[in-house]
């Protein structure tokens, strides 16, 4: 459905994005991750038609989505970080509003906004003025107003940004209705959220693609398996065995229940099986063997030349790496 190529953006000299290529199918829900200023608003832009690509295309359907920004913008909503919300104005009466300045007749819109509101989960808020509501509740008004007109690609930049954890919970389930026929394309730096949400997710880092997958495609390229173990025993005594096991290259210990005490475990290689059976040998009660969450500022360290990065070979994803060439002409937006 969405195909991105080689996209690349220069502000002046600086490279926001350099040869980023990848696919959205409809259906899926995609999630682009990076921290600040490694370009998922540039690219988010550049795929919603407001922002013209230095090089590279995006197509939706087959129609390069620049080319014919008019006529496809009907079929995408875009949603940036703050939503462009009239405070005074009730939810239903803003969500026309927009409605109606998407193309639509105000029926066509009342029509509509049934299945809005159940998506977004704005039930119970219909006739309560914007400025009244709570952050989440706002951002939901902002997906509102987004899908409206009924896209086929929608994209959101930053959506769980300032949530509370319920919130987040909450929006989780708006996304994934989203996602039930359309494509979804959400930007995020919070890898243990939007992993949760996502089919699939795309990291950059100063601009390039540097990995894609799901996060289990992600983490297994870390390197070394990483385990959580959780023992009856004393904290003393199971730290000392770990320190001289030779399958255990690092260990940390970690919060655990009451009388047991817990680590993460770092293995040379996956050696899952023959640790717990030895955990047991050793008198250590196994209670319980689990993958530990990374989060995203490990995963990257690993991708972006922390401690023993990735060989391009390794990488998850098909991906020129290399320094991309200014382009000959700057487009401005």
């Amino acid at each position: 459905m969405i195909q991105v190529s080689n996209l690349t953006r220069y502000y002046g000299s600086l490279p926001a994005l350099r040869n980023v290529s990848f696919e959205v199918q409809r259906g899926e829900i995609i999630g682009l991750l990076g921290l600040n200023g490694a370009g998922k608003s540039t690219a988010l832009k550049i795929l919603a038609g407001v922002l013209a690509p230095s090089n590279g295309s995006v197509s939706m359907n087959g129609q390069n989505v620049t080319d014919n920004a008019d006529k496809l913008k009907s079929k995408i909503g875009f949603l940036p970080e703050e939503p462009p919300l009239y405070r005074d104005m009730t939810v239903t009466a803003f969500i026309v509003h927009v409605g109606r300045l998407k193309g639509m007749t105000r029926q066509q819109a009342l029509a509509r906004l049934p299945e809005v509101i159940r998506i977004t989960g704005l039930q119970g808020r219909e006739n309560q003025l914007i400025g009244t509501l709570s952050h989440g509740y706002k951002k939901r008004v902002g997906i509102a107003m987004t899908v409206i007109h009924d896209p086929e690609l929608v994209i959101l930049d930053e959506p769980i940004s300032g949530l509370d954890p319920k919130q987040i919970k909450e929006m989780r389930g708006v996304i994934r209705r989203l996602g039930d026929k359309r494509a979804v394309l959400i930007s995020s730096h919070i890898l243990s959220e939007i992993s949760k949400t996502c089919d699939r997710l795309i990291v950059l880092d100063q601009g390039k693609m540097v990995a894609q997958g799901s996060q289990e495609d992600l983490t297994s390229h870390l390197g070394n398996t990483q385990i959580k173990l959780t023992v009856r025993g004393n904290k003393g005594d199971f730290t000392a065995w770990l320190d001289r096991h030779p399958l255990v290259k690092s260990s940390k210990a970690v919060e655990a229940p009451e009388d047991c005490t817990a680590a993460i475990i770092k293995l040379d290689g996956d050696e899952r099986e023959a640790l717990a059976k030895e955990v047991m040998n050793a008198g250590f009660g196994l209670r319980l063997m689990e993958d530990p969450e990374y989060d995203l500022e490990e995963v990257f360290l690993r991708f972006t030349g922390g401690p023993a990065p990735l060989s391009t070979n390794d990488l998850p994803v098909s991906a020129d790496l290399s320094e991309a060439d200014a382009p000959t002409e700057e487009i401005n937006s």
